[in-house]
């Protein structure tokens, strides 16, 4: 993650909060032959101890489970390039700011038996954030089509030890000038352009 503490001032409940909002990241271990990375939806327990999720029983990683592993889960939020003119200062150069957190712990495979529930969890966290309709729920699927998917799958538990998180937001600008950029920001390219401007904005101002 970026080195510079002033990007780092999120608290543990703000990172872990935007670990659920997002949903979605990258689970890495170091396997045999180098680093094996895979995507995946997660779903974070409310304590922030673990984290949840499933991968295809082919997976490398779930492969390389035969014990517990050091893992990674990063989970990446808005981005978007800052050209330097936007700022309306001399002397500035190009960057990019974003929002990433990272969760850092070990990995294991879950008992089978656990799926089911892993899967109804993850769907029902998801459902909920869907408006105009009733949620889905496993009991939509024949028994027999989802004894035949989850066979191809594998639960998973993260257990975290460390929460980091990069917010990178011009924090090292003085406000006028990164307000400037914020307001720029949409005439430029990246992801969730808007969301980032709003991040960018959402900062208190210097005392």
């Amino acid at each position: 993650m970026h080195p510079n503490p002033i990007f780092h001032t999120a608290s543990n409940a703000e990172n872990l909060s935007f670990a659920r909002s997002r949903a979605f990241g990258q689970i890495s271990v170091n396997g045999p032959d180098g680093p094996l990375v895979a995507h995946a939806p997660v779903v974070v327990a409310k304590d922030g101890k673990t984290a949840d999720l499933h991968l295809m029983r082919s997976n490398p990683i779930t492969r390389a489970l035969t014990a517990p592993l050091p893992a990674l889960f990063t989970l990446s939020g808005p981005d978007g390039y800052i050209s330097p003119d936007w700022y309306g200062v001399p002397d500035q150069v190009p960057t990019w700011n974003y929002a990433a957190v990272h969760l850092r712990g070990s990995l294991q495979l879950l008992e089978p038996d656990e799926l089911p529930d892993l899967l109804a969890r993850q769907a029902a966290a998801f459902e909920s954030r869907l408006g105009g309709k009733a949620p889905w729920v496993m009991g939509k699927v024949a028994d027999e089509t989802l004894d035949r998917m989850m066979r191809m799958i594998a639960p998973l538990r993260l257990t975290i030890a460390s929460v980091d998180g990069t917010w990178k937001l011009s924090q090292n600008k003085p406000d006028a000038v990164r307000l400037g950029a914020a307001a720029e920001l949409n005439a430029g390219f990246g992801h969730e352009l808007d969301a980032l401007s709003q991040m960018m904005r959402a900062i208190p101002p210097a005392k």
